[in-house]
């Protein structure tokens, strides 16, 4: 059986620091909790600091904000955006 996918979308400082507007992702695991992908994305963009973008965003599941990432679980299939908080106004 092929490992699940998903898809990844990159808005603001978070396509700008992976140079991606979306990029598909295979899951470790049939059931991989959202509270870890920040550390899978960071892992395959190493070095581009993704890690604070990250601490800073919020997630979105299937065009829904996600308020507790940690009771999310992902099967695969799922669009996952990385929504960074907007500056200036």
């Amino acid at each position: 059986m092929s490992k699940p996918e998903i898809t990844v979308l990159y808005f603001a400082a978070a396509s700008t620091a992976t140079g991606l507007t979306e990029e598909s992702i295979t899951l470790p695991a049939s059931q991989y909790p959202l509270s870890s992908l920040g550390d899978l994305l960071v892992s395959l963009h190493p070095d581009v600091g993704l890690d604070k973008i990250l601490q800073s965003s919020q997630w979105s599941v299937n065009a829904e904000m996600v308020e507790n990432a940690g009771e999310v679980t992902l099967k695969g299939g799922e669009e996952v955006a990385i929504i960074c908080p907007v500056s200036g106004g």
